[in-house]
């Protein structure tokens, strides 16, 4: 009798572990997998792309959420980081010169050759923002400069965790703040603000005559279905009407694509209509590395698209500190990996405010800029062509001809075309009350 109360115990402490294994598996695993994906990814480009150390990143970057808890190592000399959650899995994040940091799904991913975009670096000889020499120290009779350092002070409470803001204003740098441990020269993920960039290089394509957006889509897959009426000027304006899970809290699309994905440009091209095109805006960013799929498609050889987005928009405007991280086939992550310093930022949305044009060379039309701020249909004038717009005055007291490019976590380009104005605010949480800093910068400058 004994021995069978002991079998009885011992077989529902087996049902026990096996229900706990099966949990993990089924649920715990997968969150694990991103946790520990999204830590050694974060590391890597922080310490091989920023610059920046392992412990510096760990007290900032990599400080939040479950990812705080992530036991990250890295080896500075075979370029590789490591991060396990709980020391129930690892993840292995990887550097490419010239192509940023990549997680790995296999160990021979690691040891791969990779092409690599070739650059030109050379420093243009006039005063920033549209040089490389020290701007030009100069004071507006206009601008109240208490009332400006009073915003800076606002945004810059530590609560808000802001790392560096830039203001440019009638093409000379007004003002600049860094946060501790960083300064001018600090590389900063600007997350979904790559989209814009993603969108600039369309533009530019455009302008040259060798691509027209409102053409059909050339995906292969859409052929044989009705999701062959899609044009990139849908995809564009993430108006496509096709199925997309962004959240960033799950196992989602998103999650998988960014954390599992070996070719980034793919899983969107999957995805079944729940919508019609057109007609159904939604947050997508498989959309974006789609058209970064598409756009390879444009070029004959693979080296021919790495160049591209360098020479003829990043390098060509002197955001010499720019990197765009690329997935493990080679294609850029359109979405969410470029790196760049606060001042560089600020170049690109000064591109937009002179309508496409830098040092006298037109990169892409002015109705371009028209074109990309134009409201997609069903966004409540929220969104244009990978632009955010301010047409339905979603920032309360601040001009609707407002727009900007956004990125996770507090990543901000603000162009304000009708008061000369560029501000740039890089940060590691939502939290700050951007309108309350945007209308203070403004009501310090007296039109």
């Amino acid at each position: 009798m004994a021995l069978f109360f002991i079998m009885k115990y011992i077989a529902r402490v087996l049902l026990l572990i096996i229900t706990v294994l099966l949990f993990y598996v089924v649920f715990s695993y997968p969150k694990l997998n991103i946790l520990a994906g999204y830590s050694a990814k974060s590391m890597a480009s922080s310490v091989f792309v920023a610059n920046r150390s392992a412990e510096f990143t760990d007290a900032n970057d990599n400080n939040f959420d479950l990812v705080a808890y992530g036991n990250d190592r890295v080896d500075l000399e075979a370029k590789v980081a490591y991060a396990d959650a709980f020391k129930l899995l690892t993840r292995k994040g990887f550097y490419r010169e010239g192509l940023g940091t990549v997680l790995a799904l296999k160990d021979e991913d690691i040891s791969k050759e990779y092409a690599s975009p070739k650059r030109n670096k050379k420093l243009i000889e006039k005063p920033y923002p549209f040089g490389h020499q020290t701007p030009v120290d100069t004071i507006f009779e206009n601008v109240d400069y208490d009332k400006l350092n009073a915003a800076l002070d606002g945004l810059f409470d530590p609560k808000n965790k802001t790392r560096g803001a830039v203001v440019i204003y009638k093409d000379h740098l007004l003002t600049e703040r860094y946060a501790d441990g960083y300064d001018k020269n600090s590389k900063m993920l600007g997350w979904s603000m790559t989209k814009s960039i993603t969108s600039t290089v369309f533009g530019i394509l455009q302008y040259q005559g060798k691509l027209n957006v409102f053409e059909k889509a050339p995906v292969s897959a859409w052929q044989n279905d009705e999701r062959r009426e899609i044009t990139i000027h849908n995809l564009l304006q993430m108006n496509s009407g096709l199925e997309w899970d962004e959240d960033y809290n799950n196992i989602s699309d998103v999650t998988k694509m960014l954390f599992l994905e070996r070719d980034m440009t793919q899983l969107q091209v999957k995805k079944p209509f729940v919508g019609k095109p057109n007609e159904t805006w939604y947050y997508s960013s498989g959309t974006t590395n789609l058209l970064s799929g598409i756009f390879r498609k444009q070029f004959d050889t693979h080296q021919a698209y790495l160049n591209y987005w360098y020479a003829e928009l990043i390098d060509k405007i002197g955001m010499h500190s720019m990197v765009l991280e690329a997935d493990l086939a080679g294609n850029y992550v359109g979405s969410s990996y470029s790196w760049a310093t606060p001042r560089d930022w600020a170049k690109f949305g000064l591109l937009y405010l002179h309508n496409g044009q830098w040092n006298g060379e037109v990169l892409f039309d002015e109705k371009w800029v028209d074109y990309a701020t134009m409201p997609t249909p069903s966004s409540n004038g929220r969104y244009g062509a990978q632009i955010w717009l301010n047409k339905g005055g979603f920032h309360k007291g601040v001009p609707t001809s407002m727009y900007s490019f956004n990125g996770y976590q507090g990543q901000n380009v603000f162009i304000f075309p009708d008061q000369d104005l560029v501000i740039v605010r890089m940060s590691l949480t939502e939290n700050a009350d951007v309108d309350g800093f945007l209308k203070g910068v403004l009501s310090s400058i007296k039109q």
